[in-house]
């Protein structure tokens, strides 16, 4: 029974599609022919409306145009109403139902139509989800790399915080012995001085002339280290005259303690800067130059500051050994604040800071700084998010 069903589905099917495809007005003899057979399998008029229904999925197309949809309804009524008359002939009471067979029909057709229309807007919304599902993969993708770059930097941060308590505390250390073991005992030096010279008698004049220049000796080299005390932590120099006369000075005491010769040019508006930004650039290049003594084995030091625009820019350029600067930025390996250091100054005030270095190669430190106020705030809102790196591009 299932096997002749099928067998007449297919034909049904056939026969419809050939009848609506026809371009002249086809003879309904075969759909009378159909309806024979179905009378003889024993279909009523619903299980025909069922085949009928099922061969028209097949005929009405996504996107059909309108008349091109109607006609085919059109044919497709008159190829049922046709097939369904043995069963009518058949049955009593079918002439009766044609009418409301035909609605149904026509309900079953619209239907499948707003099927297919239905198919077709879930689709689109299946190809919508799609991408969001793509962006939002993505976008996790990116906040997780957004993550684990703002972990590293808070744990850079937390490192230099380090060793920024560490620096302090050795620099107080250096300071704390030097006065105990150089300041102390020369003030106790020309206390003891002072006192022969009031309790003993001498005897010539000339004997107290010396005793009192030896005591002087003492007291103008007890100076002489108190300002460099004083110069090492904040020279005077740069707040009363200016950054390039204090950068001269350093420069002439550097040459002179290390043997390395250093040469320096800059433009006059640069004392236009304000004290923040001079500071920076004055501490930037003491500790390049630091960095140069302990570790270049360079002989010439060229230090220059110019202006570029609104942009100022100093370079330190040394003739040393070089060095691998991602190696060297790794604070957690470093005793000093060096390179990180250098680059937290600079952003502190708007600008950029980077190396170009490698090893057996010179090395170029450049910093550029804003002009003015205003660009600086800029940069910094900016730095907030993405910091310079260390390495020059």
């Amino acid at each position: 029974m299932k096997a002749k069903l099928q067998a007449l589905a297919r034909s049904y099917r056939a026969a419809l599609q050939r009848h609506v495809r026809a371009v002249k007005p086809a003879n309904l003899e075969s759909a009378r022919k159909l309806g024979h057979r179905a009378v003889k399998v024993g279909l009523e008029t619903l299980d025909l409306a069922r085949l009928h229904e099922e061969a028209m999925t097949s005929l009405i197309l996504p996107g059909q145009a309108t008349h091109k949809r109607d006609s085919v309804i059109g044919h497709a009524g008159l190829f049922f109403a046709e097939a369904l008359t043995p069963i009518e002939e058949t049955h009593r009471g079918a002439r009766e139902a044609n009418v409301h067979l035909k609605v149904i029909i026509e309900t079953l057709t619209q239907r499948t139509v707003e099927l297919a229309a239905s198919n077709e807007d879930l689709k689109r919304e299946i190809d919508r989800r799609r991408s969001v599902e793509n962006s939002l993969r993505t976008s996790e993708q990116t906040s997780s790399q957004l993550l684990e770059k703002s972990r590293r930097m808070q744990e850079e941060l937390r490192l230099l915080s380090r060793r920024m308590l560490s620096a302090q505390e050795e620099e107080r250390k250096t300071i704390s012995r030097e006065l105990h073991d150089v300041i102390a005992q020369m003030l106790t030096g020309i206390n003891v001085r002072l006192a022969a010279l009031k309790t003993k008698t001498v005897s010539s004049t000339r004997d107290l002339q010396k005793k009192i220049e030896v005591t002087q000796r003492l007291v103008e080299k007890s100076v002489d280290i108190i300002h460099r005390f004083a110069r090492d932590l904040r020279p005077a120099v740069l707040d009363d005259l200016g950054l390039i006369p204090a950068m001269r000075s350093y420069l002439k005491l550097f040459t002179e303690q290390t043997g390395i010769r250093c040469t320096f040019t800059a433009f006059a508006e640069i004392e236009k800067l304000d004290n923040a930004s001079r500071t920076v650039l004055y501490r930037i290049a003491q500790e390049a130059l630091t960095n140069v003594s302990r570790h270049a084995k360079a002989t010439l030091v060229k230090v220059s500051i110019r202006l570029h625009k609104d942009r100022v820019c100093m370079e330190i350029h040394d003739d040393g050994r070089g060095f691998q600067v991602e190696d060297a930025a790794a604070i957690q390996h470093s005793k000093r604040l060096g390179l990180l250091g250098m680059r937290e100054r600079a952003e502190m005030v708007g600008g950029t800071f980077c190396v170009d270095s490698a090893p057996g190669k010179p090395t170029t430190v450049h910093v550029e700084i804003p002009k003015d106020k205003s660009s600086a705030r800029k940069k910094r809102s900016a730095g907030k998010t993405k910091p310079t790196p260390l390495t020059c591009p």
